[in-house]
């Protein structure tokens, strides 16, 4: 059965590049000739504030995921992801970037914290070390959204193309990044999972 759309939700902390990877997600959608529309929430917290993206493609007609409708949930930082846990289902697939920013004067949850909180709205989960292998192979860990694109695209969670991701990629990072946000796509899309 094929689904009329596409919806996802990136979510994490001011600074660890959503709007970018929303741009690049715009630009690969165009280029392929799909339908979407995007659009970017910014809470108050105190880490710097909590950034979520909605993302949407094929046949939709507002900007904003509803809520329990999200195909893909998009993570870049663990405990932001429960804020994104409105729009899950049993069949959503969450995507995780193994990494939890301190938030400064509040208790912090532990990874099996947050995990055992997800895992009461969806079994599809998926942890990768993104920040981690991204600061050891460029030392780079803004790389780990873009990465984590990679990695989605080779599982064929993401409906994109990769040559037009690639594309986009091209079209949107600055040119003195854009070769290292390329190999981090390429090495997100062979990582195999365990």
């Amino acid at each position: 059965m094929k689904k009329d759309n596409f919806n996802l939700i990136i979510c994490g902390v001011g600074g660890q590049g959503q709007i970018t990877l929303l741009r690049i997600l715009s630009e690969a959608s165009l280029m392929e000739g799909k339908n979407f529309v995007g659009a970017e929430t910014h809470g108050l917290s105190q880490r710097g504030g909590s950034v979520e993206v909605h993302f949407r493609m094929g046949k939709v007609f507002s900007p904003l995921v509803p809520q329990l409708c999200a195909d893909l949930i998009f993570s870049l930082e663990m405990q932001e992801t429960l804020r994104a846990m409105y729009y899950c289902n049993k069949n959503t697939v969450v995507l995780i970037n193994k990494k939890i920013i301190p938030i400064v004067g509040e208790e912090n949850l532990k990874q099996e914290e947050v995990l055992s909180q997800i895992k009461k709205f969806t079994k599809n989960i998926k942890i990768v070390e993104a920040s981690r292998i991204c600061q050891e192979k460029f030392k780079k860990e803004i790389l780990a959204g873009v990465y984590l694109l990679g990695y989605a695209q080779g599982k064929k969670i993401l409906p994109l193309k990769e040559k037009f991701l690639k594309e986009a990629i091209k079209r949107v990072i600055p040119q003195k990044y854009l070769e290292i946000n390329l190999k981090a796509f390429d090495l997100g899309r062979k990582l195999k999972d365990d």
